[in-house]
């Protein structure tokens, strides 16, 4: 499956573009599953890589990681760079679900 074909989605897909080496990204893995636990098959979560899928990355302007993106119907909807509490993320899949 694309990446395109991952984001073209009627509903909401969390993008989680990290590096392994990041201490930061490896901090999002317990709250994006917390996030998941709460809104189970309503939100789709992906982690990308950028040291793997630099074109991606490249193509969503990603400069600083982590970066979360939610995506619905294949457009950007919500966007941050850093480390995201759950609540936020909460906050941010109900204003464009």
């Amino acid at each position: 499956m694309t990446f395109n074909e991952l984001i073209n989605s009627d509903k909401p897909v969390l993008v989680d573009f990290y590096a392994d080496w990041c201490a930061p990204c490896r901090a999002m893995k317990p709250i994006l599953e917390e996030l998941k636990s709460n809104l189970g098959d309503s939100v789709s979560i992906f982690k990308i890589d950028v040291d793997k899928n630099q074109a991606v990355s490249d193509k969503f302007d990603v400069r600083s990681i982590p970066t979360l993106i939610f995506f619905k119907n294949g457009k950007p909807m919500w966007r941050k760079s850093g480390i995201a509490s759950a609540t936020e993320l909460k906050n941010a899949f109900k204003s464009i679900s």
